[in-house]
């Protein structure tokens, strides 16, 4: 085990044999840390009931907070402050987590807050995530895996951020949304409702974000069958570009290519909405009555953004 003589260690905390640990580092009570990892000049640890697995990398001057479990080979970068107290007014100091998974990259100065107990409790972040300088994940949102953010995305409380999304740079989202499955956000956009998946969403000012277009490009990276992409945008034609109401649109995209994966995925995110989606506008009618459509956000005590 290599510490530098200037490190401070609690009698309490346990450090695997193979942990370095560097310049006036700080690990505190209650904190485990695996094999192979290594803690960097001037990073903190506070703990309690902090785990970390093995290969990490705590970058120098980041500060992992309490109840935190991180699993192996992610790389927190400097000013990282990971299990921080969630900004949220109804939050009294009762116990939540934050769940880390594998092979993360948690960029400068990202912010990762724990969950409260009105929100389940736990944040959780998955595996093989990019997520880039000064964003912030706030209380119990769940980010699966291979997403990318972009530097300061901003997610509220309660979001979801699904496999393989995509979220430009300053993107704002809005609490208790998702972002489906292999989305794109463009960069500067801000959503108060639900992002479909496979598709690319873009717009400067909350009200005006829309769906542009089917992320062919990225579903043909992962190897989605052509015919299936195909499909895609047949439906997209028909939900956001025809005349037709969104609803009558759904229930034709339910009768003609409902057994086709991604299709079915779509349609399921849509009709499991509680926030309503994003739609595009059209010129020849807006039907705010239209029941997937309409804003049904609205609600308060929420402080996190």
């Amino acid at each position: 085990m290599m510490i530098h003589p200037s490190a401070i260690i609690h009698p309490k905390a346990t450090l695997s044999p193979s942990v370095e640990v560097g310049p006036y580092v700080v690990i505190g009570e209650g904190v485990s840390v695996g094999e192979g990892t290594q803690i960097l000049a001037h990073s903190i640890i506070e703990g309690p009931k902090v785990v970390i697995g093995k290969n990490n990398v705590i970058g120098p001057h980041a500060h992992v907070r309490s109840h935190t479990q991180v699993g192996e080979g992610n790389r927190f970068l400097p000013f990282c402050v990971i299990g921080g107290e969630p900004q949220d007014l109804k939050f009294k100091g009762e116990e939540s987590t934050l769940e880390i998974g594998s092979f993360n990259v948690f960029r400068e100065s990202v912010t990762v807050n724990r969950g409260t107990a009105h929100g389940g409790g736990v944040t959780r972040v998955g595996n093989h995530n990019l997520i880039m300088a000064y964003a912030h994940v706030a209380h119990d949102c769940q980010i699966g895996n291979y997403v990318v953010m972009a530097n300061s995305v901003g997610l509220s409380g309660h979001v979801e951020i699904q496999d393989h999304a995509i979220l430009g740079g300053l993107v704002g989202v809005s609490q208790f949304c998702r972002i489906g499955q292999f989305a794109y956000v463009g960069g500067c956009s801000s959503t108060d409702k639900d992002l479909p998946p496979f598709m690319i969403s873009a717009g400067a000012i909350r009200n005006d974000i829309s769906v542009r277009g089917v992320n062919a490009i990225g579903l043909k990276r992962h190897g989605v069958d052509l015919e299936d992409i195909r499909a895609l945008k047949e439906v997209y034609k028909l939900l956001y570009v025809s005349d037709l109401l969104f609803q009558e649109a759904l229930t034709i995209v339910k009768r003609q290519w409902l057994h086709i994966p991604q299709v079915k995925q779509l349609v399921e995110f849509i009709e499991s909405s509680t926030q309503g989606v994003v739609i595009r506008e059209r010129k020849s009618q807006r039907q705010p009555e239209d029941q997937y459509c309409r804003d049904r956000s609205g609600i308060s005590g929420e402080v996190s953004r």
